[in-house]
């Protein structure tokens, strides 16, 4: 007896529970009767194979749908949103991914190791941006350099013939303290009077100390104060943020005399913007000053000669200003803004380059004719 196939006989079965007519199959052969026997047994047991009746493994692929439905609940949502935000605010992201050639903030510049030498040249270009309260370093490449005290670093004292390595290393101390109160001080930059700085001089430095003196009283051309301080006038700008990029070295050696000569030469960078700007106005016009300042020091045997211990000697100071109204000795450096340079003297130098540390600061720099910025 020919056998039947076995879907013929599943669709017999099927036909017959439904109350169909369907022919009745020929008796199966024995073979046939064990599959049959073998598929209800397992069938009963919820044992049937993939694909026999039941098509695929519906309830597997139904559980992985739900899983898959909530994965995008707890991760899709999320991310749809991260990259909205992104769209709509892209600086987010570290970098330049999108080519847009800034990341809009100032805190992505890499700062400059320290300065031990001079530099070969001036820095290089940077991104004209026009500084504002918010970034008053923008397009400036102080925005690199150190932040105030920072930027003055006493170099590793060593014993010099005649004084040793805690003596040196006390002087330059001094030194620093000196530099940071003169140029860096809030009050002192606010057009307050540096006595605390002035205090720190030798009193045996009479012609400094007094000529100082005479300076803060009433500034001329012949006592002005800029030359050993920094100061602005309240009453028209005050400085934006509370940072001052500072860039130079302090170098020493043996002086004369048996001395210990101690060189300093320090360019501050000043943003500033108008007195009567809001403080919570980020996009307020600043401008800068750039004040490059080198002062000579000299610590002798107070064996040998007649100086104070733990006081400063002065035997040089220089300074020359960037972006600070020509001729005028009133006592405090005065910057100009856009509009200013419209009605304020004619330069009459050369171009310079105020942030241009590669050149040996001469004597009587400070008293040159009025010259044309490059940038400030």
């Amino acid at each position: 007896m020919p056998e039947i196939s076995d879907d013929d006989w599943e669709k017999f079965l099927r036909e017959s529970g439904e109350g169909g007519s369907g022919d009745a199959p020929k008796e199966p052969s024995a073979r046939a009767r064990m599959v049959a026997a073998r598929l209800r047994e397992q069938e009963a047991k919820g044992q049937l194979p993939e694909g026999w009746r039941t098509g695929p493994a519906w309830r597997d692929t139904e559980e992985r749908a739900r899983r898959r439905r909530r994965l995008w609940t707890f991760v899709g949502v999320p991310v749809a949103a991260a990259l909205a935000f992104v769209a709509m605010k892209p600086s987010v992201i570290p970098g330049d991914p999108f080519g847009t050639g800034s990341d809009g903030t100032d805190v992505a510049a890499t700062p400059l190791p320290p300065e031990t030498a001079a530099p070969s040249g001036a820095p290089g270009e940077v991104d004209p941006d026009a500084p504002t309260q918010a970034r008053p370093f923008a397009g400036s490449p102080a925005l690199q350099w150190a932040d105030g005290a920072a930027g003055i670093v006493a170099p590793a004292a060593t014993a010099v013939k005649g004084f040793s390595k805690a003596q040196v290393q006390d002087y330059l101390a001094l030194t620093r303290t000196f530099l940071v109160d003169a140029n860096l001080d809030p009050a002192v930059l606010k057009g307050g009077s540096p006595n605390a700085v002035l205090n720190q001089i030798d009193p045996i430095q009479t012609d400094v100390r007094d000529l100082m003196r005479t300076a803060l009283r009433k500034a001329d051309k012949e006592h002005d104060p800029l030359l050993l301080f920094s100061r602005f006038d309240p009453a028209e700008v005050r400085i934006a943020g509370n940072v001052v990029k500072t860039r130079g070295r302090m170098t020493f050696g043996p002086g004369k005399n048996g001395s210990v000569a101690v060189h300093t030469d320090y360019t501050f960078v000043y943003p500033v913007v108008r007195a009567s700007t809001p403080t919570a106005d980020g996009d307020a016009e600043a401008t800068r000053t750039i004040v490059r300042r080198v002062i000579d020091f000299e610590m002798s045997d107070p064996v040998r000669y007649q100086v104070t211990p733990g006081k400063l000697f002065i035997t040089a100071y220089r300074m020359t200003s960037g972006n600070s109204t020509c001729g005028r000795f009133d006592g405090y450096l005065r910057p100009e803004f856009l509009a200013d340079r419209s009605t304020g003297p004619t330069p009459t130098g050369p171009e310079e380059d105020p942030y241009d540390r590669s050149k040996e600061f001469t004597e009587g720099a400070a008293e040159g004719p009025c010259g044309t910025l490059s940038r400030i």
